[in-house]
């Protein structure tokens, strides 16, 4: 097991801190694919006992970072092109349906926020922290899911979103794409400012098959 630390937070609970550590140890490769995570184990290197632990697997799981094994128990979860193909096909649908619907209802202050949380997203590009990058990523798609007003859609795609987090990082972490995702932002916020909704669900799929591209690259390499 590499290398990491639990770094406590006085504004979050322990089980959160504990998910956290977790989460960003598989994500940058400390827990490796297939490695299995000993409750015991961790409970002793991160200083606490096995119920934060336990808690964060199961949530790890929900996202399709860790894998529950009969007899075995969890393990970090391998990146495969199947799980990928089928989150992302899915993302593809609703996040269709959310731009469609967003073109309609977006305010002029829904498109504002938008522009500046593009502002914010490219800024995070130059700490090179993939983790604060995928948060302003987030946070620059979740402007369009709010402003569908459609609260069952926008569960779904929060719900969506965790499952297809880990392809987000692989996909961001490859800096040659980060200069054709700053046109896609550019291009989707204009066509959802002059209400072009063909345009804009044309470069809302783009987007999402071009972060299928990458990661598929990255699971071929992996082979």
């Amino acid at each position: 097991m590499n290398d990491f630390e639990v770094h406590m937070n006085e504004y979050l609970p322990l089980r959160d801190v504990v998910f956290h550590t977790l989460r960003q140890a598989i994500l940058r490769g400390n827990l490796k694919p297939g490695e299995r995570l000993m409750e015991i184990q961790l409970a002793q290197k991160l200083g606490v006992s096995r119920t934060p632990i336990r808690e964060a697997i199961r949530k790890l799981e929900l996202e399709g970072l860790v894998l529950t094994i009969p007899r075995r128990g969890a393990e970090v979860a391998e990146i495969t092109e199947k799980n990928m193909q089928d989150v992302l096909e899915v993302r593809k649908s609703l996040e269709a349906l959310a731009t469609q619907l967003a073109c309609e209802r977006m305010t002029e202050a829904d498109i504002e926020e938008l522009k500046q949380k593009n502002v914010e997203f490219q800024v995070s590009l130059a700490t090179k922290d993939v983790t604060k990058i995928a948060e302003a990523d987030v946070q620059f798609h979740d402007v369009i899911f709010t402003a569908t007003d459609n609260q069952r859609l926008i569960q779904l795609l929060n719900n969506l979103r965790e499952q297809m987090y880990r392809f987000r990082v692989e996909h961001l972490k490859n800096e040659d794409w980060h200069p054709q995702l700053i046109a896609e932002h550019n291009e989707i916020i204009k066509y959802l400012e002059t209400r072009q909704k063909e345009k804009a669900m044309e470069i809302i799929n783009r987007h999402i098959d071009n972060q299928a591209n990458v990661v598929r690259d990255v699971i071929t390499q992996k082979k």
